[in-house]
């Protein structure tokens, strides 16, 4: 039985049996593990409180090639998030990323773009609901790209024209762009400039940069959400659990 040693975020754990709860990690080598933490919820367990939510820990498990759950080894703490996930915010934030990546990426498929991209997102020190807004953002439009869902939004998808800047636009129920002239099918919403620009910014800066720069307020940054929430919950073909915000007055489906 093979023993493997790597770094991993804590996403999230549910109950197995009287003591023991699984446990489901995001690992650097081995994409997403799911493992038994047996007597974790004993007074005298010996993994305390290393496995909270989006916790950084180095990780040694057991893996049978015939099961679908590990043997957790030992686990030993690299970061704690435990004093940021007592912030309501954070923790619905961060709790909704645990949720996209236990959705679209693939068990025991290592992924490095997406891990290093999940770790500088953890790094940022959002203080406010507007900054945490602007990282699930982020976070859903390189999740989207990294997976090969974001869609073409430059030219229209009817005439083939570039579109410009300034221009009014609107997509269709396929996440298909038209410009001003083609948008009146049915069915289409509107795709502002501002939310292209928006677009257009996440995908040019680092996730820090964008977080500390970006302009928009959280209403916008809202409005940008609800629009990727609908690709990704196309992409996954289910409804999504998605967290919602005092300020997000706009955070509609």
């Amino acid at each position: 039985m093979p023993l493997y040693e790597t770094e991993s975020f804590v996403l999230k754990s549910y109950d197995l049996a009287d003591a023991d709860r699984i446990v489901v990690f995001f690992t650097r080598e081995h994409g997403i593990v799911r493992g038994v933490a047996k007597g974790v919820k004993r007074l005298k367990s010996r993994f305390g409180a290393l496995l909270e939510p989006f916790s950084v820990v180095d990780l040694t498990f057991f893996h049978k090639e015939d099961r679908e759950l590990v043997n957790i080894q030992s686990v030993e703490l690299v970061r704690s998030s435990f004093e940021a996930a007592s912030e309501l915010a954070y923790l619905s934030t961060f709790s909704y990323i645990a949720e996209l990546l236990s959705t679209f990426a693939p068990p025991n498929d290592p992924n490095e773009k997406l891990y290093r991209m999940v770790k500088a997102v953890s790094e940022i020190k959002a203080s406010n609901e507007r900054e945490l807004a602007a990282v699930r953002a982020y976070f859903e439009l390189w999740l989207l790209r990294l997976g090969g869902y974001w869609p073409e939004l430059k030219a229209c998808a009817a005439c083939g024209r570039e579109i410009s800047d300034t221009e009014e636009t609107m997509t269709d129920s396929s996440f298909r762009i038209f410009c001003c002239n083609c948008r009146q099918v049915k069915g289409n919403r509107t795709l502002s400039p501002e939310i292209r620009r928006l677009f257009g910014d996440i995908q040019a800066r680092s996730p820090n940069d964008f977080v500390t720069a970006c302009p928009a307020t959280q209403v916008v940054l809202a409005e940008a959400s609800a629009i990727m929430q609908r690709m990704l919950e196309a992409a996954a073909g289910r409804t999504i659990r998605v967290p919602q915000f005092a300020g997000d007055r706009s955070h509609t489906r």
